[in-house]
């Protein structure tokens, strides 16, 4: 069993495009960053046998950063064994996010805010009529903080067209005084 992608395996490993799936591309059903992702994934998978059982939907760059989405089910098998991840991201060459196809708002902004946790999301309508979708993040923001906030907000912005407003539970009180 081989990584399920976007193309077909055998354009998966040899790199060439065969004319169905370049029908597919030419047609927009799939993307150039699709079948990027398809053959990088493919040449990973044949030294990391956990990737033969995922399947890859689609792929996004949103500011130099990958937007993976894999079939439902699939995170918890990637997120067993944390070096996947880093071994993902250097295949890719760049940073890379992880997203399951199908998922709610909520499910897809905690799998993009992972390993962060996410205590509650509320969806903030403002007088304009438009909506703000707010994410409240356990602790304070610190130096430390593992993620790039504005990154985040343009990421869910690309793929699910959400504004987002990211706040910590409890903010430092020394800087507002």
């Amino acid at each position: 069993m081989a990584i399920k992608t976007p193309i077909c395996a055998f354009d998966a490993k040899t790199g060439i495009l065969c004319p169905k799936c370049e029908a597919r591309l030419k047609g927009g059903h799939i993307s150039e960053i699709d079948v990027e992702a398809s053959i990088k994934l493919t040449k990973l998978a044949e030294k990391v046998p956990e990737l033969d059982k995922v399947s890859l939907i689609r792929a996004q760059v949103v500011d130099d950063v990958y937007l993976l989405t894999f079939a439902a089910g699939n995170l918890n098998i990637l997120r067993a064994n944390p070096s996947l991840h880093r071994s993902i991201d250097e295949a890719m060459g760049g940073k890379t996010m992880l997203i399951e196809a199908g998922s709610t708002d909520r499910k897809m902004l905690e799998d993009i805010f992972y390993p962060v946790r996410i205590l509650t999301v509320n969806v903030v309508w403002l007088p304009d009529g438009s909506k703000l979708t707010k994410v409240i993040i356990p602790g304070r923001k610190t130096g430390r903080f593992p993620l790039d906030v504005e990154l985040i907000k343009k990421v869910v912005k690309a793929v699910r067209n959400i504004d987002l407003l990211v706040e910590f539970e409890h903010t430092s009180y020394a800087k507002a005084l």
